[in-house]
């Protein structure tokens, strides 16, 4: 049989080969995930055997990997604001911007009984994060999302959460197209990558659905669309909260300020790159 750190040494070679990036880390989660044991238990038992049914495990999830199927989906779980969440094709895979997004939301101030709309909310992270972080303001989280598909994610993540859930509900909608409520915050998450640009996307990224990539042939159409819509579903003083991607900064925040939103404000991502419109809802946007 073969050790721990035989198997952990041969599996980071044939990821390297096959162009994984962080080949030693991915191969350390797979064994861990496979002997059902934290990471970091991995480095006391360098010298354990891997039985061998366990070892026909672990080389089909390595050979996966190695053709580019996301670390993510081979574990069936992310973590996400101290949560584990399941993650699989149905949704995209939650990044760490977006999870910059959701901490940020979660720090500020916010009145009891919040009324939250999660817009495009895929696997479910954001929505139910907050309704999570803010259980005792009494949240009531709707969680939206065109794809039916991605609401059965979300529902199934519902289950992570510990306690009462009466105050989240999920909805199938083409952006607003199917909501009638207004809400204290709406944050979305939506698709933002020009159509055109599928070749330069690593090919991890281009195994999740493509509804929740590509916004239109800019790339900001979906967001635009959502900052002229917003106003009819943000309470007054609503805030609208938006990730977006590289160098559509300029472009939404001018949008936001000539529809007449209040304090427009772009923020930075954990890396330093503007990811984050913030707009108040104001009586010129009603």
């Amino acid at each position: 049989m073969a050790t721990i750190l035989d198997t952990l040494k041969k599996g980071t070679e044939y990821l390297q080969k096959h162009g994984v990036d962080e080949a030693r880390l991915n191969m350390e989660w797979l064994i861990a995930h496979v002997l059902k044991v934290d990471r970091m238990q991995l480095y006391i038992d360098f010298d354990r055997d891997i039985p061998e049914n366990r070892l026909d495990t672990l080389r089909d999830l390595t050979k996966r990997r190695g053709r580019g199927e996301p670390l993510q989906h081979l574990l069936g779980t992310v973590e996400f604001c101290d949560l584990d969440f399941a993650t699989d094709g149905r949704a995209l895979i939650p990044r760490p911007e977006t999870e910059d997004l959701t901490r940020r939301l979660l720090a500020r101030e916010w009145p009891p009984d919040i009324a939250i709309l999660d817009l495009g909310c895929g696997s479910g992270v954001i929505g139910l994060s907050l309704a999570h972080g803010l259980r005792n303001q009494n949240a009531r989280v709707t969680l939206a999302d065109i794809s039916p598909e991605a609401l059965s994610l979300a529902r199934e993540n519902l289950a992570v959460l510990p306690g009462d859930d009466d105050g989240i509900r999920f909805v199938e909608s083409d952006l607003f197209s199917a909501i009638d409520d207004r809400y204290d915050l709406i944050v979305a998450n939506l698709p933002y990558i020009p159509a055109g640009d599928e070749t330069e996307l690593s090919r991890e990224v281009r195994r999740d659905p493509a509804l929740a990539l590509y916004g239109g042939p800019v790339g900001t159409e979906i967001m635009e669309r959502c900052l002229r819509d917003a106003p009819a579903r943000l309470a007054p003083g609503g805030l609208l909260a938006m990730e977006f991607g590289i160098g559509q900064a300029a472009s939404l925040r001018l949008l936001a300020e000539d529809l007449g939103y209040d304090e427009v404000e772009i923020h930075s991502d954990i890396g330093g790159i503007e990811r984050f419109l913030f707009a108040t809802k104001s009586a010129r946007c009603a």
